[in-house]
């Protein structure tokens, strides 16, 4: 059998809007089978997921814990064209890379893409990122599908991915290395010779 994670990890929403307490939904996960964390702690999942990793964890299903938020419809972000200064800044926040953009010019949402996190909406420094609702009258599971979570956890992985490539320490060119070493060997070899230089006077009678 699959490792517990692995299968309550299966049965998160995938929206990696962090309101649970944890880096994502995977973090999450991890945390519920080690006995770190409750299973009532993913508002977007609402009672639905709450019953879902009730079965897979054998713990009895529990009310949404208020403290990580309530259970609502789906929504998605919206930018305000006329506002948008194109920092960029809700870019590198998309975890499921749902804006699209360059720098200084305006950046818009792929709705299709978007989860809903909300963590785009803190890092606007011109607050011109709103939330609209596109399930009025559905929440949780209702509001969202199994098929929608796949691609969300798809295009995460993508972008964690790709934010570990970006952050990876630049590799040093081979001939650098190769530039810096001789410099080092040029300037020892040089020292070394002033050295018996100036051994050499001293020697003399």
């Amino acid at each position: 059998m699959r490792p517990l994670a692995e299968r309550i990890h299966d049965a998160l929403p995938q929206t990696q809007c962090t309101r649970c307490g944890y880096p994502d939904c995977q973090a999450y996960a991890d945390a519920i089978a080690q006995g770190d964390a409750a299973i009532n702690q993913c508002p977007p999942g609402g009672a639905e997921g709450i019953a879902r990793l009730a079965a897979l964890t054998g713990h009895a299903p529990q009310p949404l814990d208020p403290q990580f938020g309530t259970e609502g419809p789906r929504a998605v972000a919206i930018i305000d064209e006329a506002w948008c200064i194109g920092c960029t800044l809700c870019l590198d926040a998309c975890p499921t890379d749902a804006i699209v953009g360059i720098n200084k010019k305006m950046h818009t949402v792929i709705e299709p893409h978007c989860t809903g996190c909300e963590l785009c909406l803190p890092v606007c420094p011109v607050d011109c990122i709103s939330l609209e609702v596109v399930t009025p009258g559905r929440s949780g599971w209702s509001a969202w599908s199994d098929a929608e979570a796949d691609a969300a956890r798809q295009r995460y992985a993508a972008h964690a991915a790709r934010k570990r490539l970006k952050d990876a320490p630049a590799p040093v060119p081979a001939t650098t290395v190769t530039a810096s070493t001789d410099r080092k060997r040029s300037i020892v070899d040089a020292a070394l010779a002033r050295a018996r230089a100036t051994r050499a006077t001293h020697d003399k009678p």
